[in-house]
């Protein structure tokens, strides 16, 4: 989780020009780009920045669930009757979670890299003279 909101801060620090992104359409390290790619960057950058609030919004929702669960379910009847699957379930959904949120950092960290060379493509080097 830390690693998805360190990425998303970190594209949301640096992409000053969102702009840029349009027309740039998401390629792997090394490869062309992907045919039957619809999307360009400046729609997974918005797209990307619509998900932070969610998640971030989710993750505060379910912190206070849980000390509003425990605020009201006190009694030792409730563990009695507690589902026995509910342990592999949680597994499960964690691990759901944790594979999306690798996607969403891998995918955030690479818009941020190629935001990073279309920069460095406008700009002149530092060591070139700019006539």
């Amino acid at each position: 989780m830390e690693q998805y909101f360190s990425a998303t801060q970190k594209m949301e620090q640096e992409v000053m020009f969102p702009s840029l992104l349009r027309g740039v359409f998401p390629q792997q390290e090394g490869a062309a780009p992907a045919a039957g790619s619809h999307t360009d960057l400046y729609e997974r950058y918005q797209l990307l920045k619509s998900i932070k609030p969610m998640v971030e919004k989710g993750l505060a929702s379910v912190t206070d669930q849980t000390q509003t669960d425990a605020d009201t379910n006190t009694s030792s009847e409730d563990n009695d009757t507690m589902d026995p699957q509910l342990e592999e379930r949680l597994s499960h959904h964690l691990a759901g979670l944790q594979q999306v949120l690798t996607h969403l950092t891998r995918d955030t960290n690479a818009l941020t890299r190629r935001y990073s060379q279309i920069l460095e493509q406008i700009s002149p080097s530092e060591g070139q003279p700019s006539w």
